[in-house]
């Protein structure tokens, strides 16, 4: 079985919402575009574009982050671009062709890999193959290009049109039509070709299979590297063959940790849904799940924890912890809060005095002490609960043992004798110890390091 890329072990992510992350030049904003931290709406520009984020790079770079998963940049009629209408073409708000191809080459030569999200299930209702359909009926060359019950086409009150979830301005497209099937491959081929390193396949469920493991052939083809990343909210494995992704946006994993550091779940519970998971996963793929606490289609990670920082700080380090590549979706580190699509879209304050420092200095704690433990990023993994409010994270790589404990509740003394057995050390987290025990404060984590016994086990 094909294996993910081996680089995603190494991998942090950071997921930008284009027209939210940076404004490079407000005076040439469109007259249409609203003032930078306006209260998010479904339909109002902030004026973010491709420009802005190239001039942003250190801050994403000085997270630890490595990684970059764009949300849509192609011509579109919205702020969120999922009703694409020339996906040959970036939208004329982010910018232009030249301008991704310098945020390209300057996210590159940081060391910066980009994926761009793939929406091949619909168009928007404004692209031209469908505007063509919609003006010449059946005559059109088009007309197979999506599945049209009758005429004339009509969007309301039902649409008499296939769609994404009842949506009338996204119509979806006829994948079993070749001529589909091949515009979208060239459609990958060509941001390909621009120097992408990846793509993330938008409700990949509503399009056929057979036509993703045409889409991987193309890719891989191109580049053996190039990383495929589906978005999956409950069954990962079918993606995780070999034959069509790499890894998935790992929202199993979110429900996991969400539901342990807001008191939905307990350790036991906790500890089993995530090793069930793990044993999900096919051998080869752990390292290519994209691992996730809040994205576009969620909350913000802070507003899910009530505006508690310390069990939000306690839900990253569970998933900088875990096995996959962490991601930040963009604001988060700096504490930015809203509720579900459109709140959680809000614009990044670029006054560092907004920010909230003890957030961020603990990214930038948890992406170093990734980075420098080769366990937190290649090892295998296995959880425990020590209490039902106190889980551990157990992962070994070539010789070495790392333990993570996090604590969700007032305090508590951890013996020694319910731990796999180590020679342990500190890394992280503030901790009294003796040889029979640790102590881990208030909603607090603590990284043990050390060699297992020649037959560690648990207890």
């Amino acid at each position: 079985m094909t294996a993910a890329p081996d680089w995603l072990h190494d991998a942090v992510f950071y997921q930008i919402f284009p027209d939210r992350f940076a404004n490079s030049n407000p005076d040439a904003d469109l007259p249409d575009t609203v003032a930078w931290e306006s209260e998010p709406t479904p339909t109002n520009f902030f004026g973010g574009d491709l420009e802005g984020m190239t001039q942003h790079l250190d801050h994403i770079a000085s997270l630890g982050a490595n990684g970059i998963y764009l949300n849509p940049i192609f011509e579109a009629d919205t702020n969120h671009r999922y009703d694409g209408k020339n996906y040959f073409a970036v939208d004329p708000r982010l910018g232009d062709l030249a301008a991704f191809r310098r945020f390209i080459d300057s996210a590159h030569g940081v060391g910066i890999k980009v994926i761009l999200d793939g929406v091949f299930n619909h168009s928007g209702i404004g692209h031209p193959y469908f505007q063509d359909v919609m003006e010449h009926e059946g005559a059109s060359d088009y007309v197979n290009w999506y599945s049209v019950e009758n005429f004339p086409v009509t969007s309301h009150p039902v649409p008499n049109y296939r769609t994404f979830a009842g949506c009338w301005d996204l119509p979806k497209w006829n994948v079993y039509n070749p001529l589909v099937r091949q515009h979208h491959l060239d459609v990958a081929s060509f941001w390909l070709d621009e120097g992408i390193d990846g793509w993330r396949l938008d409700v990949p469920w509503l399009v056929p299979h057979g036509f993703w493991r045409q889409f991987r052939e193309l890719v891989k083809r191109e580049n053996s590297e190039a990383y495929i990343v589906a978005e999956e909210w409950r069954e990962p494995e079918q993606w995780l063959q070999g034959d069509m992704c790499d890894g998935t946006m790992n929202y199993t994993l979110r429900a996991l940790i969400l539901g342990f550091t807001t008191g939905s779940l307990d350790a036991v519970e906790f500890s089993a849904g995530v090793n069930t998971l793990r044993d999900r996963i096919p051998d080869g793929f752990h390292h290519g799940m994209l691992n996730v606490l809040g994205s576009h289609d969620t909350e913000r990670v802070l507003t899910t924890h009530s505006g508690n920082r310390s069990r939000c700080a306690l839900a990253h380090s569970l998933m900088f912890l875990s096995q996959g590549a962490p991601m930040v979706y963009y604001g988060d580190e700096v504490g930015l809060t809203g509720e579900n699509d459109p709140g959680c879209r809000g614009s990044v304050p670029w006054d560092e005095s907004a920010w909230d420092g003890a957030m961020v200095d603990h990214v930038r704690g948890l992406t170093a002490l990734r980075a420098n433990t080769a366990a937190l990023r290649r090892g295998t993994q296995d959880c425990w609960a020590v209490d039902p409010d106190t889980v551990a994270l157990v992962r070994d790589w070539d010789g070495a043992r790392v333990i993570g404990i996090v604590h969700r509740g007032s305090g508590i003394r951890v013996e020694t004798s319910s731990l796999p057995i180590l020679n342990p050390v500190p890394l992280l987290g503030e901790a009294g110890h003796d040889p029979t025990g640790f102590l881990v404060g208030p909603d607090t984590v603590l990284v043990l390091t050390g060699q297992p016994a020649a037959n560690a086990g648990w207890g």
